[in-house]
């Protein structure tokens, strides 16, 4: 039996139909001539939907949640345009439009048109000169903002993700969403081009219509003067104020939506909230104006009336607000936890074991690790345990927390078996203001520098957060700045962490599921320490060995002719290729890599020396430093286009290269070409050389 087959367009819906048919009507609208009925109904719908687009812009809780009002105010301004050649088709044709227009313009104005022409003068100047341009200076400003301040926000996600704080999905949701916010406030700075646009024309409609009737009906009617001024006028006036109503506003929701700053709810609670917080100023504002009711000639009676509800206002916010602090202070005082437990004697025997890792804190800092104070520093290392175990592929010993008076109050000090290898300040009532690139302006607080990535920075209070933002800092909280530090510090002594007992640790989880591998390698032909050398190389340049079973085969066929760790790194990492590949390239699948010229690639490799220490680059100081310096100012043309550092060259070549950049760029990355797959795209982004430039 044959299934029937599907509809090829089974996903379009009611709405986009409707769309799509709106978008032609409102198209014909312009050419096909409409009924006096139709018109005054088209006329009322575009008053229903400014009205109705206006009351959505309030409610909003954030700009995004009506991400397509740059689309919606251009079909409404369209609609608006349509609505005014069809309107004034009729009244040059039939000097009638409708039953809705002619109200307009006998009730709005009274029947005369020169006070209709003066109220429709002040709408079009309020709307082109007050709220549009208003709007698209915002639009414009917050969406050079807004681009400015993401990269900033890019490493702040970064920061909570490396630290364990948000997953993957939250975290490319969250890039998303700044993503659609730049898009949105460009889109916004084009659209309000429309509403000027169309402010423009409603001008030059209404006095197309105005002599373009009075000639038709002196002319071609034969009516008086007097009569077809005031007939065509009046209609003319009645259209404009028609149109310019909604347009007006529609423009205020443009105005009002770029304007709006993300909040937990809209726009009416949350001016009730800033006004009536302090009902000082209520009260301030009341008894100026019976103040007022002193001075002669003035009116008493509206005086008195607004200032007396000011006043009596502001007593009833403040006896709300005194009677829900309290109903609050009561429920804290309800649900506080007991006291803990006075904690037992420390026993000073522990204190002499020597820990892989440990985290000593200044008294100052106690609060940031104790649980029984509100700290949650344990939960975040432990999902630094779990962030280092997935991207490096090791176990992280257990990090031992205790305070230690020797210490300053706010510093902390990270040790590997007894050894410090990362110190830190931080300031706990304050937050620290990351400068960077999109920085447009300073400030005021206590410098320092990133302890993670030695960065400019600023201890802030919180106070001045929204401010840094705006100025493009990156702001991070003092428990976040930890925890980025001691990941990226457990990053870098990853070689020195992994001991013998963990590799073999490893290897006998791996034995249970790939016997036959291991019992093939070790120990008949390698041993532990031999694995450990390997996989130390390894995590030296940050490749992950989680993937064992593929670094094991890569190293058995040449373990047996030599044992050494360089050369048998050297063929794991080859081994490694598609994890290396997909490490280092963009989304896109491209690499952009910095590439060796022939020459250049030809005079290294002749002056390979093979060392105790390994493969040497032996260059005479003066070549050595112009190929450093050269090095350098490619690495930074690729660190301002956003792409990580990354110089390929052939594989005899790769680890005399790295260790010859290692001490002047520790970032930098270097790859052979066996470690690049076929499937991956490699764009040059630079070519090194040590011929003369010109």
């Amino acid at each position: 039996m044959v299934a029937p087959a599907r509809p090829m367009y089974r996903g379009l819906g009611t709405s986009d139909i409707a769309l799509a048919v709106g978008v032609i009507v409102v198209v014909a609208m312009m050419i096909v001539p409409l009924p006096p009925l139709v018109l005054d109904m088209l006329l009322a719908l575009n008053l229903c939907l400014a009205v109705t687009i206006l009351m959505v812009t309030i409610y909003l809780a954030e700009p995004l949640q009506f991400a397509v009002f740059p689309s919606v105010l251009l079909m409404t301004t369209l609609f608006r345009l349509a609505l005014n050649v069809s309107a004034t088709r009729l009244i040059l044709v039939d000097a009638h439009a409708g039953n809705v227009i002619q109200a307009f313009g006998t009730f709005v104005i009274g029947g005369n048109y020169v006070v209709g022409v003066v109220v429709f003068m002040i709408l079009l100047v309020i709307q082109f000169i007050v709220i549009t341009n208003g709007a698209t200076r915002i639009s414009e400003v917050a969406a050079r903002f807004t681009l400015d301040a993401m990269p900033g926000k890019q490493m702040a996600i970064d920061a909570d993700l490396n630290a364990g704080l948000i997953g993957e999905d939250e975290a490319r949701r969250r890039r998303q969403s700044i993503q659609d916010e730049a898009d949105f406030y460009g889109a916004m700075d084009g659209a309000s081009k429309f509403v000027r646009g169309d402010a423009i024309a409603a001008l030059v409609i209404v006095v197309v219509n105005i002599v373009g009737g009075f000639a038709i009906g002196v002319l071609q009617r034969g009516l008086p003067l007097g009569r077809a001024l005031t007939t065509y006028t009046t209609l003319t006036i009645g259209e404009g104020l028609v149109a310019q109503i909604p347009a007006l506003l529609i423009s205020t929701a443009a105005a009002m939506i770029v304007t709006r700053a993300t909040s937990e709810s809209n726009l009416g609670r949350e001016i009730a909230r800033s006004v009536l917080r302090n009902p000082r100023a209520l009260t301030i504002g009341g008894a100026v104006l019976l103040v007022l009711c002193l001075v002669p000639g003035m009116p008493t009676a509206p005086l008195v009336s607004v200032g007396g509800m000011a006043v009596i206002g502001s007593v009833v916010v403040g006896r709300a607000q005194a009677a829900r602090r309290a109903a609050e202070q009561a429920r804290k005082q309800a649900t506080a936890a007991p006291k803990p437990e006075p904690k037992p004697a420390e026993n000073i025997v522990e204190l002499l074991q020597l820990n892989p890792l440990e985290l000593e804190v200044g008294y100052g800092l106690i609060k940031l690790v104790d649980a029984a104070q509100g700290g949650h520093m344990l939960g975040r290392i432990a999902a630094v345990r779990r962030q280092v175990a997935l991207e490096l592929g090791i176990v992280l010993p257990t990090v031992r927390v205790r305070d230690n008076l020797q210490l300053k109050p706010n510093v902390y000090v990270l040790k590997l078996r007894g050894v410090e290898i990362a110190r830190g300040e931080l300031l706990p009532a304050y937050f620290l203001a990351i400068a960077s690139g999109a920085t447009r302006g300073e400030l005021e607080g206590v410098e320092t520098t990133d302890p993670a990535f030695g960065a400019p920075a600023v201890w802030i209070t919180a106070d001045q957060r929204d401010q840094a933002e705006r100025l493009g800092y990156t702001v991070i909280d003092p428990r976040t700045v930890l925890t980025t530090h001691l990941t990226e510090a457990i990053r870098n002594a990853a070689p020195s962490i992994l001991t013998r007992q963990d590799v073999q640790e490893l290897i006998t989880n791996l034995k249970k599921d790939h016997p036959a591998l291991v019992e093939e390698l070790i120990p008949s032909v390698l041993g532990v320490g031999d694995v450990q050398k390997v996989l130390q190389n390894l995590l030296r340049e940050r490749v992950s060995v989680r993937d064992l079973v593929t670094i094991l085969e890569g190293v058995s066929d040449a373990a047996r002719t030599t044992r050494d760790p360089d050369v048998l790194t050297e063929h794991a990492r080859r081994a490694l290729a598609r994890s290396l590949t997909q490490q280092h390239r963009d989304a896109d699948g491209v690499i952009h890599a910095i590439m060796l010229s022939p020459q250049l690639e030809q005079t290294l490799a002749e002056s390979v020396q093979q060392t105790e220490q390994g493969a040497m680059i032996n260059l005479d100081p003066i070549r050595a430093r112009q190929l450093l310096e050269r090095l350098g100012g490619e690495v930074e043309k690729l660190a301002a286009a956003g792409h990580r550092p990354i110089v390929i060259c052939s594989p005899k070549l790769r680890l005399a290269l790295r260790r010859f950049t290692e001490r002047s760029f520790g970032s930098l990355v270097v790859l052979s070409f066996a470690e690049v797959t076929s499937a991956a795209r490699v764009q040059a982004a630079g070519v090194l050389s040590l011929e003369p430039e010109g």
